[in-house]
C-alpha cells in the first residue's frame, strides 16, 4: 500500500495509551437534568466527545452524522458534546441551550465558554472528535467530516475488548431530554411574502413550512408532516429536515432549501403539494460531480436561495460556494466559490466563500450573508461572466458590531440579507442580535434596530420589514426609520489562542491513519489532497499552494509575526478486502485556520490530526 506523505505508526501497533483529561466548563452541562459529569461518572462506556460550535456547518453535518451510531450503540457509548465557541455571543449560555434544541443534540452538552477542555485536549478545529475507551484513556482523534464509518468499527473493536476484560459497563446513558416548549414556530429560518399578502415560514426545528397570515402570527396552514425525512406529496405528508430557505419561482411556486436533506425542494401553494427540485438526499464530497441532471447530483448543505439573471442560485453553505438550478432544463452547476473557505474576491470561479447563508437579489446584483467571515458580499455581472466582490467584512477572525465607513465597519455572523427599496441592503446581523444597513451609494454601514434574537431573515412587507426572530421564535414587524440607532463600537477577534512557532522553517504534518480495515484508495492516482495559504498572504515565503503530500516545509517570511495558517486535507480510503471488486470508500475532510504568532523558541513542527493519533 503506497502512504503518500502520511503519518503512520505501524498497522500493527499498539494503541496509544492517554489518559483523558477531565471535562471542565465554566457554562455546565445541558440535557442531565441539572447533573454535572465527570470522566469517573462515565467509566466502563465508551465516550466520544465532540468538539463543536453552533456556527459551524460542518460540526452541524458531524452532528447528523453521529446520530445513527449514537441510537445503535446508546447502552455503550456516551456521546459528549464539548461546545467551544468562536463567536462572543456563541459563549453566552443562553445561546447554547437554544442551539442545543435547535439542532436536536440527543446527548450530554458541556459548555466551555472559555475554551478550557479545548485546551487541555489540544484540539485545533471545529469539529474534533476524541475517542475515549471504557478505562479513561484517549484511543483516536478525528477532525473534520466523514469518519463515521470509522468511529462504528473502532466502537465495535472497543466493545468487543473490553467486554472480553469486564471493563465494559453497559445501560441507560446519562441524557436528560428538557421540557418542550409550545409555541406556533420553533426557531423559524428564513419567510417569504406570497402574492396573497401571507408569510410562508420555514419552521426549522420543526421540519415544516408555516403559513401564517397577514398580521404575522396565525396560522393558515402548515405544511409537512413535522418529521424528518426526505418525502413529496401532499402538505400533510410530505417531509423535510431542517428546511431555511425560500424564493419564488416565475411559475408561482415556491423554491425550498431542505438544508440538512441536501435537497432543494418545490411547494405549490395552489395545491400543498411538495416535490424535489434537485439533490440526492446525499451530502456532496470533494470529487463528486459538481454540474448535471439535478435530481443525480448530490447537494451540502443549501441554506438560501434566490432568482437573478434568469437562474435560481443557491448558497451551497456546505461547501462555501454558490451554486445555480435552470428549470428549463433542470440542471444544476457549481457557479462561485472554490470550496475553500475564506474571503477572496474575484472571477466567480476563483473566489473563496465561508458558509454563504443569506440570498437577497436585484436586478444587477445578487447580495449574499457570508456568515464565517462576517461579511457583506455580492455577485455582479463581469463581461461574459461573473465576479464576486466584498461590501464589508476582511475575513474569518475579525468580527464586532461597528458602523461607520464599510471598510472598517464590522458585523457578526450574518445569516439574512434584504434588499430595500431605495436600494440600500438590509443585513440580518445575526449574533449581533441586531439589524444593519448597507448603503452602496455612500459606503455607510448603520443600524437600523437592536434587541432581536438572532435574526436570521427578514422580508419585506408594506413598506415595513418583516423580520424572523429565530430565537425569540417569531416574527417582528418594524418600521423602517429614517434615522439610525447609535450602537457603542466594539471590535472582536477569535478567542482562540495562537500557537507560538519558531521564525524560519516550520514542519507542517497532516495526521491520517486509515481506520480499521481500510488503505488508501490509489486506484486513480494520489488518494490525498492538501491546500496551504496565509493570512497576510504575505506571511509565507514558501510552500503555499496545493499538493497531494499530506506533509509539507513552510518557510516564514522573515520580519513577520503574526497571521493565520490556513490548511486543507483530504483522504479518501477503501475497504481492504481483494475479494471485492467494489469496495466502499470514505472521504475524510477538514479545514483548519490556525492563528499563529512568531517568536523564538517556538514550535517548528505543526502536527494538525485529521484522523488517527499524533505519536
Amino acid at each position: 500500500m503506497r502512504r503518500v506523505g502520511l503519518l503512520f505508526h505501524g498497522d500493527m501497533a499498539p494503541r496509544a495509551r492517554v489518559r483523558a483529561p477531565e471535562l471542565i466548563g465554566r457554562g455546565g452541562w445541558l440535557n442531565t437534568g441539572g447533573n454535572d459529569l465527570t470522566l469517573t461518572d462515565l467509566r466502563g462506556r465508551i465516550v466520544i466527545l465532540d468538539f463543536w460550535t453552533f456556527c459551524c456547518v460542518n460540526c452541524l453535518h458531524v452532528l447528523d452524522e453521529l446520530r445513527e451510531l449514537e441510537e445503535k450503540h446508546r447502552d455503550t457509548v456516551v456521546i459528549v458534546g464539548v461546545h467551544s465557541p468562536k463567536f462572543v455571543h456563541e459563549a453566552e449560555h443562553q445561546a447554547v441551550v437554544d442551539a442545543v434544541e435547535r439542532y436536536e443534540v440527543h446527548h450530554p452538552v458541556l459548555d466551555d465558554p472559555e475554551l478550557a477542555t479545548w485546551k487541555q485536549y489540544a484540539v485545533r478545529a471545529w469539529p474534533t472528535l476524541v475517542v475515549i475507551d471504557p478505562e479513561g484513556y484517549v484511543v483516536a482523534q478525528h477532525a473534520g467530516e466523514g469518519h463515521a464509518h470509522a468511529l462504528e468499527t473502532l466502537v465495535g473493536q472497543l466493545e468487543a475488548e473490553h467486554a472480553a476484560k469486564g471493563t465494559l459497563r453497559r445501560g441507560d446513558g446519562p441524557y436528560v431530554p428538557p421540557e418542550p416548549v409550545p409555541t406556533e414556530l420553533r426557531f423559524p429560518g428564513k419567510a417569504l411574502l406570497l402574492p396573497g399578502g401571507t408569510f410562508l415560514v420555514s419552521d426549522t426545528t420543526r421540519h415544516q413550512l408555516v403559513e401564517l397570515a397577514a398580521d404575522g402570527e396565525s396560522v393558515v396552514r402548515r405544511i409537512g408532516a413535522g418529521e424528518r425525512g426526505l418525502t413529496d406529496g401532499t402538505g400533510e405528508r410530505a417531509r423535510f429536515s431542517e428546511p431555511q430557505g425560500l424564493a419564488l419561482l416565475p411559475d408561482g411556486t415556491v423554491a425550498v432549501a431542505d438544508t440538512v436533506n441536501h435537497a432543494l425542494r418545490r411547494f405549490d401553494p395552489a395545491t400543498g403539494e411538495v416535490t424535489t427540485l434537485a439533490g440526492t438526499g446525499r451530502q456532496w464530497w470533494q470529487g463528486s460531480p459538481t454540474e448535471g441532471p439535478a435530481r443525480e447530483v448530490d447537494l451540502s448543505s443549501p441554506w438560501d436561495v434566490a432568482w437573478f439573471a434568469g437562474r435560481l442560485w443557491i448558497a451551497m453553505a456546505g461547501v462555501h460556494q454558490l451554486w445555480t438550478y435552470d428549470p428549463e432544463a433542470q440542471a444544476v452547476r457549481a457557479a462561485a466559490g472554490t470550496t475553500n473557505e475564506g474571503l477572496v474576491d474575484g472571477p466567480a470561479e476563483e473566489a473563496w466563500f465561508a458558509q454563504p447563508s443569506g440570498l437577497a437579489a436585484t436586478e444587477d446584483r445578487l447580495w449574499i450573508a457570508d456568515s464565517e467571515t462576517s461579511a457583506l458580499r455580492y455577485v455582479e455581472r463581469d463581461g461574459d461572466g461573473f465576479a464576486v466582490r466584498t461590501a464589508v467584512g476582511t475575513g474569518l477572525f475579525d468580527f464586532g458590531h461597528r458602523d461607520g465607513a464599510a471598510e472598517q465597519a464590522l458585523l457578526q455572523h450574518p445569516l439574512g440579507v434584504t434588499a430595500l427599496p431605495d436600494g440600500s441592503v438590509a443585513i440580518s446581523d445575526t449574533y449581533n442580535h441586531a439589524l444593519r444597513r448597507y448603503d452602496p451609494a455612500t459606503g455607510e454601514v448603520s443600524t437600523l434596530a437592536t434587541d432581536l434574537r438572532e435574526p436570521s431573515g427578514a422580508v419585506l412587507a408594506d413598506g415595513d420589514v418583516v423580520v424572523v426572530e429565530s430565537a425569540r421564535h417569531r416574527l417582528t414587524r418594524l418600521r423602517l426609520p429614517e434615522e439610525a440607532v447609535r450602537v457603542d463600537a466594539v471590535a472582536h477577534r477569535t478567542q482562540r489562542a495562537a500557537t507560538d512557532i519558531a521564525p524560519g522553517t516550520l514542519r507542517l504534518d497532516v495526521v491520517f491513519q486509515a481506520p480499521e480495515g481500510q488503505k488508501l484508495d490509489t486506484r486513480y492516482g494520489p488518494s490525498t489532497r492538501l491546500l496551504v495559504s496565509s493570512t497576510p498572504p504575505e506571511l509565507l515565503a514558501e510552500g503555499d499552494g496545493a499538493g497531494t503530500d499530506l506533509n509539507r516545509e513552510l518557510v516564514l517570511t522573515e520580519g513577520m509575526t503574526e497571521g493565520v495558517l490556513h490548511v486543507s486535507a483530504m483522504a479518501a480510503s477503501c475497504d481492504d478486502d481483494p475479494s471485492n471488486e467494489y469496495p466502499a470508500c470514505h472521504v475524510h475532510q477538514q479545514d483548519w485556520g490556525v492563528p499563529v504568532r512568531i517568536t523564538e523558541g517556538g514550535a517548528t513542527r505543526l502536527p494538525l490530526v485529521l484522523s488517527g493519533m499524533d505519536g
